[in-house]
């Protein structure tokens, strides 16, 4: 072989080690973009959530204690009233008339009376027909009473200060005694009624707190307390009625108003994550957190360790970690096991993360 050709094939040979000796180059993973948010600590309750209604501590039906024709009417829906304000008048024509006709009737006993007494004193007269007059003279008397009892029923006032409800009546209706034709209504404290499922019997008290919301925005409404609990429960419907009293300082509560209410027996405080960090699978529950390396390889999964490993030094992977959790509130649900706090949980790109996945994060 020629001294050019072994020069050649020497060559060729130290290429061919040099190449054998270089490193393979990492394995070219862009890691995912995603946000994070620590797992932290919040406040939650133990509670009972229902419908109820809420009912004006002062609201008073209004009916005219004797009937008649409506003279004047002086109210109308929604407007504000003062106790002892007068807000209808009943015609008085007839009952002036009898009133009329009965303090004649009562003079004239009056006057009877007087001739016989002055007649029994002269022995002219017999005490019996004296004593009988005194009889009409009592009787005239309490008839005539009654009556002008009956004309002060005829002007109808505000029992409370108010607000007019629906006026179901008009000026020149007849109306009868005991009929409600509107209420006056002061919504300054109103009464929630709760109907409580009867297996929560145990663990109410009063003076408990109860929160009020929207049920449309769930927005707050106000705060009270249990004001007092019904000792029986309803055989039909298995619940228990209980009552919590809210003031309306801002004019945001009405009788009649329809709310969520929440019972609190307890308030606890609880490590917790958002519901959008949440997956549901299975029946079971998990969340992705962020971990380094080292955290992969003491729970490996599927993950292909031997090709994560040539990432560069503190490269960061979505770590898949199965979660207890318990009722959701506000929207974020406590963890019961299997976080620490501050661990930082993924909230976005959860549809593209599997375990083990490089990720970069790029906001909390």
């Amino acid at each position: 072989m020629g001294n050019g050709r072994r020069r050649a094939l020497s060559a060729l040979l130290g290429l061919s080690l040099l190449g054998g000796c270089r490193s393979e180059p990492n394995p070219a993973v862009a890691p995912l973009p995603i946000d994070t948010t620590p797992a932290t600590t919040t406040a939650f309750a133990e509670q009972v959530t229902t419908i109820s209604t809420l009912e004006a501590v002062e609201a008073v039906q209004l009916a005219a204690q004797a009937g008649g024709r409506i003279k004047e009417l002086r109210i109308r829906q929604g407007d504000r009233v003062r106790a002892g304000e007068l807000l209808l008048v009943l015609d008085q024509a007839q009952l002036q008339a009898e009133l009329t006709s009965l303090r004649a009737a009562l003079a004239k006993d009056r006057l009877n009376y007087q001739r016989y007494e002055y007649l029994v004193r002269a022995g002219a007269a017999s005490a019996i027909e004296r004593d009988e007059l005194a009889q009409a003279v009592v009787a005239s008397t309490a008839k005539l009473k009654q009556r002008e009892a009956d004309l002060a029923f005829r002007d109808l006032r505000s029992p409370i200060d108010g607000t007019i409800s629906d006026v179901k009546v008009k000026a020149g209706d007849v109306i009868s005694a005991g009929d409600p034709f509107t209420s006056v209504i002061r919504n300054g404290e109103l009464n929630a009624r709760i109907d409580v499922p009867a297996r929560y019997r145990g663990q109410l008290r009063l003076g408990q707190p109860v929160d009020l919301e929207d049920p449309g925005t769930a927005m707050p409404l106000a705060h009270g307390v249990v004001i007092s609990i019904d000792p029986s429960v309803n055989a039909g419907t298995q619940v228990l009625l209980v009552k919590a009293r809210f003031s309306s300082e801002n004019g945001n509560l009405q009788n009649g108003l329809r709310v969520r209410t929440r019972v609190v027996f307890q308030r606890r405080q609880e490590l917790s994550v958002p519901v959008g960090s949440v997956i549901q699978s299975s029946a079971q529950s998990y969340v992705f957190r962020v971990g380094s390396i080292s955290d992969l390889e003491r729970n490996p999964g599927q993950a292909p360790l031997a090709e994560l490993r040539r990432l560069p030094p503190g490269s960061s992977f979505a770590l898949q970690i199965r979660v207890s959790l318990g009722p959701l509130q506000n929207g974020r649900y406590p963890v019961l096991r299997g976080l620490s706090a501050g661990d930082a949980v993924i909230t976005s790109n959860l549809l593209n993360l599997r375990h083990g996945t490089p990720v970069s994060a790029g906001g909390s």
